[in-house]
């Protein structure tokens, strides 16, 4: 098994507004970088949040799970701390 980065936390001011986004239940428009570091884009509903092995991710509509460090963006909202 191929060893991941170490998961760097985001800030709890941009996890309150996935999770507000969550909330509303409503498609979002996700950037996000997958393993191998390529740029990916979804449009999915947020599910809901979870962690596993010291890790947050993000579970959506369609069953993708998205590591929270791996996002570049929600609904035209950056992740702070400059992951683009």
């Amino acid at each position: 098994m191929e060893k991941k980065e170490p998961y760097q936390p985001i800030s709890c001011a941009y996890y309150d507004e996935l999770e507000a986004l969550a909330t509303l239940r409503k498609n979002c428009w996700i950037v996000y970088k997958n393993e191998a570091g390529e740029q990916q884009e979804i449009e999915a509903v947020i599910k809901d949040f979870y962690i596993q092995d010291k890790v947050e991710y993000m579970l959506l509509s369609d069953g993708k799970q998205i590591r929270l460090d791996y996002i570049l963006q929600v609904d035209g909202k950056p992740l702070p701390g400059g992951n683009c």
